[in-house]
This record gives C-alpha cells, structure tokens and sequence, in this order.
C-alpha cells in the first residue's frame, strides 16, 4: 500500500519551511517538512506519493542535486523548486530533468498553490497509471520492454525462447489490460509510467 499524498517541504530554513508548511495545510494539503535533502531521502519510496516543493540552494545536498538522487532512485514524486535568487540555466535544467515549476520563494500565494495542485494531479496521474501496469504478469511486462525497444515479435520470440504464437497472445493481453490500441500508444503509455 502507498503513501498518502503528502507535499514534501525541503528547505534549509526552518521558519519559512514551517510557515509554508502551515500555508498549504490551511489550503487542504498534507504537508511534512525535511531540514535537508539527505533527510528527505531517508524517507520517501518509489511507493511515496504526492509532489515535492524544495528550495533550489541548500548547504550540502542542493535542489538539483537531489533532484538527479530521487531520479536515481526512481521516485518520480513532482517537483516544484522555489528559490530566492533564481537564474535560467538552473530553471531550465530543473525544468529539463522533470520539475513542474520553478517559482521564486515570495511568488504570490495563489501562484504557489496552483503549482501543488498541478503537482498533486500529476501524481495522481502517475499513480493510476502504474496501477493500470500493476495488472500485467511478469511475462507481459517482459514482452513489453521488449515492445517498447522496437523489437518485432519473431525478435522477442527468439530472444525469449518461446513460440511466436504465444508473443502475440502476450501482446494482445497487454493492449488489452492497457487499453490501447498500438505499439506507439503502448510504448507512450510505458514511457510516461517510467517503464522504458
């Protein structure tokens, strides 16, 4: 079982973490606070859910930094990156590497709640979506990272050891349980669950 949908404060300022903690719970969210990246990390699973709203320079482990460790260890939670004094090569490079926002810290209120609920709604999403994958059998699953490199089923036959016959039966399984009708839906649906 996952997590609740938490909002992730790091940030190496312990009064605005609390009070930008106390902001989004009046504003429904669940929030919880981390004094440092390297606490954050010792916390959250590829299982946690919710988004993560970190400040871009922190003593240590820096915001992009962790950013590239939570990549590292698969947990896909969104980021939204606050930061006091932001440049663009370090909000294009969050922004690259999959943040949802990149806000300077004294953005107008609304402006910060609207970037955690995108946040939260594209966890959301993540999350049905690798329920959707849940319902494969491990044999499908290895068919379809095979599907998603490009292979051909005679490929995926031979390199499996087992019948043609039986790749197409697997393939017909996953697009049914997946709801899609082709290799290219299949293979974008598999990339955007981080399966590719």
């Amino acid at each position: 079982m996952s997590d609740p949908a938490t909002v992730h404060i790091v940030d190496d300022d312990p009064s605005f973490a609390r009070a930008l903690g106390r902001l989004l719970t009046a504003h429904g969210f669940q929030a919880r606070t981390f004094a440092a990246g390297s606490e954050l990390l010792t916390t959250v699973t590829v299982a946690s859910r919710g988004c993560i709203v970190m400040d871009l320079e922190m003593p240590g482990l820096g915001g992009l930094e962790l950013q590239q460790r939570l990549a590292e260890q698969r947990i896909a939670m969104p980021i939204v990156f606050l930061t006091g004094r932001g440049d663009i090569p370090s909000s294009v490079r969050a922004m690259r590497q999959g943040a949802v926002d990149f806000l300077e810290k004294h953005a107008p209120e609304a402006e910060l709640v609207a970037a955690v609920g995108r946040a939260l709604a594209s966890d959301a999403a993540r999350s049905g979506l690798h329920s959707r994958f849940a319902n494969l059998t491990d044999r499908e699953l290895e068919i379809l990272r095979h599907v998603v490199r490009g292979r051909m089923n005679k490929q995926i036959a031979a390199d499996l050891g087992i019948h043609e016959r039986t790749v197409k039966l697997h393939r017909s399984a996953i697009t049914t349980k997946l709801g899609v009708r082709s290799a290219a839906e299949l293979a974008s649906l598999a990339r955007d669950a981080g399966l590719s």
